[in-house]
């Protein structure tokens, strides 16, 4: 039996606001993941038939939703005919009916409706509920209630639009495990948008960075923290310790970078001398250093030496921010367990070192649009905090 495929490639206008989105997913949990108005909803919404593009093509393998290109005919299913389910971030259930109706009404006028709603509210462990009204259901309820209704058509596209987002951690915790083995069992297509990176990694499996109206990169969640397209990307995905620097040496063994007179040694990457490239370094993989210790095999390279700036204790992990030497100020996130032996006031001074393997460099040729953004020590007293940030933005060639 071939494997579903869902392809999107559409134009839509919406006043200044331009969406073009090309897409394919397959038989997995596709997390679109962008900040408010950069055209996720609007893209479950084409999908679903709740908004008409302008021109282009939304396909379930051979079977076309939409189509509207020169020469071919124009082709839009409607809504209730295409079978995909859609999750509403506001549950839209219909208050009146009960939740057993609420399930069925998707089947209206099939002999067995009650039945196999039935059935799904056993799927997702709801049956006792089936005669209660949606206001006496609890938020986790109505959102598993939604969820079967969502099934009553056997889609074989699931949508879900912020669907948890008013739900506390636990609940959605469960209800992402659930969908993941619901996607498992039943090899649906699901996308699944959201702006929480958390809930991204609890449930997906690719992640498609959405930025007005564009996708910036698709890819899995590793690649996409490994190997970011460019520096929007990092931008969305709000990674601290962007970075821009000038390749001194590029060999077979090695990436030398100077940023601002600090050198740094990344990994090999085809960046010729003299190009500048933009570079991160996530806080976790800034280690600070015992004084009285012997340095890990695993950091051999880049030490640097900076005065602790701020400490925000955190439950598991601290957040540092520490000042280099040559005024930038990185951010730094260290296990409370691990060193709280180690004292870490403003103003101590730190040695840190951080492996080749977690700087990771973005080519400007990938960042024509891009920018980069420095952070300075200041050393003068400000009210709150002690420190600020002197941003400079400007394009990167």
């Amino acid at each position: 039996m071939t494997k579903p495929q869902l392809h999107i490639d559409i134009v839509k206008r919406l006043g200044t606001f331009s969406l073009q989105i090309e897409l394919s997913v397959r038989p997995e949990i596709l997390v679109l993941f962008g900040p408010s108005g950069s055209g996720k909803t609007q893209t479950l919404q084409a999908i679903a038939g709740l908004m008409t593009p302008d021109s282009g093509t939304i396909a379930l393998n051979d079977t076309l939703f939409f189509q509207r290109r020169p020469a071919l005919p124009l082709i839009n299913v409607p809504a209730r005919k295409r079978c995909i389910g859609y999750v509403f971030q506001q549950y839209a259930l219909f208050p009146h009916l009960t939740v057993l109706e609420n399930v069925a009404y998707p089947m209206a006028g099939q002999r067995d409706a009650h039945q196999r709603a039935l059935t799904l509210l056993e799927r997702i462990r709801l049956p006792h509920l089936a005669h209660r009204m949606p206001h006496q259901l609890s938020g986790g309820q109505q959102q598993r209630v939604a969820i079967a209704r969502a099934l009553a058509t056997n889609p074989r596209v699931l949508l879900f639009d912020e669907s948890f987002s008013a739900l506390d951690r636990a609940i959605r915790d469960q209800l992402h495990a659930d969908i993941r083995t619901l996607q498992a069992e039943e090899q649906l297509i699901v996308l699944y948008v959201t702006h929480n990176l958390d809930d991204a990694f609890a449930i997906g499996h690719r992640l498609a960075i959405i930025r007005n109206g564009h996708v910036e990169q698709v890819a899995t969640l590793d690649d996409v923290f490994v190997h970011p397209a460019n520096r929007r990307v990092l931008d969305i995905l709000g990674i601290p310790n962007i970075i821009h620097t000038r390749v001194i040496e590029s060999s077979t063994a090695r990436l030398l970078l100077d940023w601002d007179g600090l050198m740094l040694e990344s990994m090999p990457l085809d960046c010729p001398p003299g190009s500048e490239v933009t570079a991160c370094i996530r806080p976790e993989d800034i280690r600070v250093l015992y004084p009285d210790r012997p340095v890990s095999h695993v950091v051999q390279h880049n030490y640097l030496d900076g005065t602790i700036v701020e400490r925000r204790p955190g439950r598991h992990m601290h957040r540092l921010r520490v000042a280099l030497s040559d005024r930038h100020v990185v951010e730094i996130d260290h296990p409370t367990r691990t060193y709280t032996n180690l004292p870490l006031p403003p103003g101590a001074a730190v040695k840190l070192a951080l492996r080749k393997e977690s700087i990771i460099v973005i080519p400007s040729r990938h960042d024509r649009q891009g920018h980069t953004s420095h952070q300075h020590y200041d050393p003068k007293p400000h009210s709150n905090p002690t420190y600020q940030h002197v941003h400079h933005e400007h394009n990167a060639s």
